[in-house]
């Protein structure tokens, strides 16, 4: 492994970190809606899921919250997390798609 792809390694993990506490925080707060709360927990589960590659563990967890983001019953602070957070995922995606390529 050289040295480029283990720097790369070491921000994607402390990104997902980050995101993981983000997920965490719409996870305790009591005034989401319960099926809200479950999807994110699932999105967060599909992110750490070390038997997929990136990608598709990015690609799974944006879809599932792309989809809580379009409830009628979100809390809109809520919604505005969620679109960031799906931000981020995004700009992990693309660090992971050029990375691939200059291999």
């Amino acid at each position: 492994m050289t040295l480029n792809k283990i720097i790369f390694a070491d921000v994607v993990e402390m990104d997902i970190k980050t995101i993981n506490s983000l997920l965490d925080e719409i996870n305790a707060d009591r005034t989401v809606p319960k099926n809200i709360r479950h999807s994110v927990q699932k999105a967060r589960e599909d992110l750490n899921n070390e038997k997929q590659d990136i990608p598709i563990r990015i690609n799974s967890a944006i879809s599932i919250l792309d989809e809580v983001s379009n409830d009628p019953n979100i809390p809109i602070y809520t919604r505005t997390q969620i679109w960031n957070i799906v931000s981020m995922l995004e700009v992990i995606d693309e660090k992971a798609k050029l990375e691939g390529k200059a291999e």
